[in-house]
């Protein structure tokens, strides 16, 4: 079974009934109980077929959403559901619960748009460009096409598989390509430069199930620029983030002249060697979202923010020369680069004209190049990003902001709700819901015992798996699951407080992702049994499991926190691991505990102390390569929720002087719902992230620019 998840905060639902079984329900319903009587057979097919033009419009969406009707054979009134005009932003959540309740809609808008006129596609199928194409599915139409101007770098032919894309409000808006292949990165570089691109949006990994999905076209080093044709590529600057990076990129064009009064032979074919000048410089940004494999869609919110980066870019050059069209491209150029162009174009719509006209949009699309938005699935996701942005808006404002903000969030509105209390209701709403299939490790019966709560399982997807071989009776599993930061994607992985069976597995956990630290939010009794520790008390080494001994290096006392340095030694017990010679170094691990967070209490005594909790784990992280951190608490989503969502809030102050705690949130509990569970929590965040402004955001600024 898939994961039905509500709203955007996960995007998927199940598939629609299957037409095998919608026609043998078809079957069964032909068939007459009344076959020795065919006079009334024959009343009862034509009733038949007339009742189906009065049947009210629910039930018949209902037939058709179980496949007691085909789409082939349904054409009386259906179509009344699709949008024959722009949806205003206020009407469009109602549209989007109508296709909840029935997603048949999605495939019958799909299928509708899917059916527009072909274009010629003359210059796509000629033999001398045919090896520029990656797929036949995927070329332009002649009317559209990108144009190359005849240079010395493109000299072959004017043909690339590229296409001219209007938005909503904007003739030529886009040039969507196919991702750059070893024939045609020239060309590439070329149209981007012809063409005055903006910036470049790349939608693709380079790499995605061990099959190149697009070449790397830009040099991998900062220090090293690399030659396509008359054009040089340096990176001047990458920006991190957990679901993207942002290049600053240097584009240089070059002239080749011969030298005037010069015959010396050294150049091809006996000329004079050709002498080179710049022409032009420009400065160019790449967009590059990492985290959207093949066949699958992205999270909401994440491209919401992607979107929002590329457009702040776009807005700032619109009175400069270089605001030609955002090249956008995926692998084929066709559907993850189609969603994006839906998301962007629909939003730049609602800012403008204060709606959407999605089922119009796709009509374009189609009719401007072949394949954009391949599928229902990735159809129903721009349904539901732009549904996201319609319920949520803009959650972001500048940090100089923040104490005025707070002071109107915690006033009560007509509904007698604060802004805090409104926000975690739209929170609660987009909880993604997951099943026990979704969950199937957790629920295997070796595993069951290793959970502390069957309710709070990790979905497989996203939980680390135990690859340290700790003899047959261990298995992969922990009940641990990954979390994104604000700059790095699983930067942090969350647990409950280990079983006394379950001690080994942990310690497997930070060997086997080499985390950098741990990091303990609770203070269990002393001597409790359902709270045993699980790391040296003293400074003896102990041993956890068949394979891991723990070594004591040093501990330290500050006020509320307690730190310790551990050697995390490993056995080798695989047979397979032994026969290969294989090694296990030893790794180094700080273990951090907050003592200030009573049990029973929903928040610390101190915010001072968890903050600069967090600020020492920052720094052992950045002398430790940035591992993840691996934060405990006593039921594994409790506490965790706060120290994750405030981090990622601390890193974007840091990084971009704005405040998001609301998506800061809603990431977090992407994997695990429970995270973040209560409107204390909540409203603690945004105490954390006031008090980090308020107390060290001047120093790390004063010290960063000190280093500079």
């Amino acid at each position: 079974m898939s994961a039905s998840m509500s709203g955007a905060g996960g995007g998927r639902s199940s598939r629609t009934a299957g037409s095998s079984g919608g026609a043998s329900r078809r079957a069964r319903s032909a068939s007459s109980r009344y076959s020795d009587k065919p006079k009334k057979k024959k009343v009862v097919t034509k009733s038949a077929g007339t009742s189906l033009v009065s049947i009210p419009a629910t039930i018949k969406l209902s037939m058709l959403n179980s496949g007691l009707l085909s789409l082939s054979s349904e054409e009386h009134g259906i179509m009344s559901t699709v949008p024959a005009e722009p949806v205003p932003v206020a009407r469009f959540q109602k549209l989007c619960d109508q296709r909840r309740k029935f997603p048949v809609l999605f495939r019958v808008e799909f299928q509708t748009a899917a059916k527009v006129e072909v274009h010629s596609c003359r210059h796509a199928n000629k033999a001398v460009n045919r090896e520029k194409n990656q797929t036949v599915k995927c070329v332009p139409y002649d009317y559209n096409r990108v144009v190359l101007d005849p240079t010395k770098s493109c000299a072959t032919s004017d043909y690339i598989n590229a296409s001219h894309i209007d938005s909503m409000l904007k003739p030529n808006a886009y040039i969507v390509t196919q991702g750059p292949t070893e024939h045609t990165v020239v060309d590439f570089w070329c149209m981007v430069w012809q063409e005055r691109a903006s910036c470049i949006v790349m939608l693709t990994k380079t790499f995605d199930f061990i099959k190149v999905m697009c070449l790397q076209y830009w040099p991998p080093s900062p220090d090293h620029p690399e030659r396509y044709g008359d054009m040089e590529i340096s990176v001047l600057r990458e920006e991190e983030l957990a679901n993207f990076h942002i290049r600053t990129l240097r584009v240089t064009r070059y002239n080749r002249v011969l030298p005037t009064g010069e015959n010396t032979l050294d150049g091809p074919e006996g000329g004079p060697l050709p002498k080179e000048e710049i022409l032009e410089e420009r400065t160019l940004l790449q967009f590059h979202y990492t985290e959207w494999p093949s066949h699958t869609c992205p999270y909401s919110n994440s491209i919401l923010e992607f979107r929002r980066r590329v457009r702040m870019v776009v807005a700032a050059q619109r009175s400069s020369e270089q605001h030609g069209p955002c090249v956008v491209h995926c692998s084929d150029g066709a559907g993850r680069s189609g969603v994006y162009l839906a998301i962007d174009a629909n939003l730049e719509l609602a800012e403008e004209e204060d709606c959407f006209d999605v089922f119009g949009y796709l009509k374009k699309l189609r009719q401007s190049r072949k394949g954009m938005i391949d599928n229902v699935d990735q159809y129903k996701f721009v349904y539901d990003t732009l549904e996201e942005h319609a319920i949520c808006g803009p959650s972001w404002f500048p940090v100089k902001e923040l104490s005025q903000r707070l002071r109107a969030k915690g006033q009560r509105g007509a509904n007698k709700l604060s802004e805090y209390q409104r926000e975690y209701q739209l929170i609660c709403k987009q909880t993604p819901r997951f099943t026990i299939g979704d969950c199937a490790g957790g629920h295997r019966g070796d595993n069951r015992d290793k959970n502390r709560d069957v309710l709070v399982v990790p979905p497989d997807n996203s939980r680390p798996y135990l690859t340290s071989f700790q003899g047959n009776n261990f298995t992969d599993y922990i009940n641990a699951v990954f979390v994104d930061g604000y700059t790095k994607p699983r930067e942090y992985v969350v647990t409950e407080w280990p079983l006394k069976h379950t001690q080994g597995d942990l310690w497997s956990m930070v060997y086997d992702y080499e985390a950098a630290a741990v990091v303990v939010l609770c203070v269990p009794p002393k001597n409790s049994q359902a709270y045993p520790p699980f790391w040296p008390e003293g400074r003896h080494s102990k041993k956890y499991g068949p394979v891991f001994t723990i070594d004591h290096i040093s501990h330290n006392e500050y006020t509320n926190i307690r730190t310790w340095v551990f050697r995390i030694n490993k056995k080798i017990v695989s047979l397979t691991e032994l026969m290969a010679g294989v090694k296990a170094p030893p790794r180094r691990v700080q273990l951090f505990q907050l003592t200030c967070w009573p049990m029973d209490h929903k928040v610390p005594t101190s915010t001072n102390s968890l903050v600069e909790l967090m600020n020492m784990v920052e720094r052992w992280r950045q002398r430790c390569d940035y591992g993840p951190v691996v934060v405990v608490s006593q039921d594994g989503h409790s506490r965790c929720g706060v120290y994750c969502a405030a981090n990622a809030c601390i890193e974007q102050v840091i990084q971009h002087g704005e405040v998001d705690v609301l998506q800061a949130v809603r990431t977090v509990r992407r994997h695990r719902p429970q995270l973040m569970g209560s409107m204390t929590e909540y409203k603690y965040c945004y105490d954390l992230v006031l008090h980090y402004v308020l107390h060290y955001l001047n120093k790390e600024v004063e010290a960063s620019g000190n280093k500079k």
